[in-house]
């Protein structure tokens, strides 16, 4: 990148022309990183949870996209760091060494997230029954008119820089209505960010709740995937074991 913004211009974006803030109320802000080492209220989920300040690492692709879907998802990224810092704080508390499930499955999401949503049932259960080859070529027609995939990870989309057979991401999936697909991308984006709120919240216990999904396989991201046999790749599109849980 020629040009890698400051701080200052992280903070005046206003992507979603809503205000960005912490679910404690503190606006969030861009800043430096503490280089020392820290106590619980100056870890990095703490700070911003109880300051708004996101140490955020200058000419870094990684911190970059984090800033961007902060803007883009304010909503959930701020439940994702309540979910950390209550779980670090339960941690402190009682002297917890390890991470619980819910907090693996936050940062699992944080940084490898994909949103899926569809008007149609039958392609939401292709996806989640590891149907890739029937969703993404035999269905191929319906998946681009009638499903969309949004990347949430940050660490997703600096992988996205230089795409792998193998990337994948960790899914959400929504049933929405046919006018979702008719509505600007601003007004999806949004709508996204309110229906992951609740689901974070809620519903969210481990990463067995996050569908496996082949980027790679959507039709179109590149021109490999344009012929069948494309999706004969097992070792990516994988079939689904007994022990994969159906979310």
């Amino acid at each position: 990148m020629q040009f890698w913004p400051e701080h200052i211009d992280l903070n005046c974006m206003n992507i979603q022309k809503r205000q960005i803030a912490t679910r404690s109320g503190k606006q969030i802000c861009f800043v430096s990183p503490v280089a020392r080492k820290q106590c619980f209220e100056q870890e990095y989920e703490s700070k911003i949870y109880l300051t708004g300040q996101v140490q955020t690492r200058t000419k870094s692709w990684h911190d970059f996209f984090n800033a961007l879907v902060w803007h883009i998802f304010p909503r959930a990224k701020a439940v994702l760091n309540q979910l950390h810092y209550q779980a670090r704080l339960s941690e402190s508390l009682n002297g917890i060494k390890h991470r619980s499930a819910l907090r693996d499955a936050a940062t699992l999401f944080d940084e490898s997230g994909v949103i899926v949503v569809s008007s149609q049932k039958v392609l939401m259960q292709l996806l989640k029954d590891f149907e890739w080859k029937k969703l993404f070529w035999q269905q191929r027609k319906a998946v681009l008119s009638s499903m969309r995939f949004f990347v949430f990870g940050h660490g997703l989309y600096e992988k996205a820089l230089d795409p792998y057979v193998g990337m994948t991401g960790k899914g959400i999936i929504f049933n929405v209505k046919e006018a979702f697909f008719t509505q600007d991308l601003s007004d999806q984006l949004h709508s996204i960010d309110l229906m992951l709120e609740p689901f974070l919240l809620k519903t969210l216990s481990s990463s067995s709740d996050l569908t496996p999904v082949p980027l790679l396989g959507y039709p179109g991201w590149g021109e490999d995937n344009n012929i069948e046999t494309y999706y004969e790749n097992k070792k990516y599109f994988r079939d689904r074991h007994k022990s994969d849980r159906i979310p």
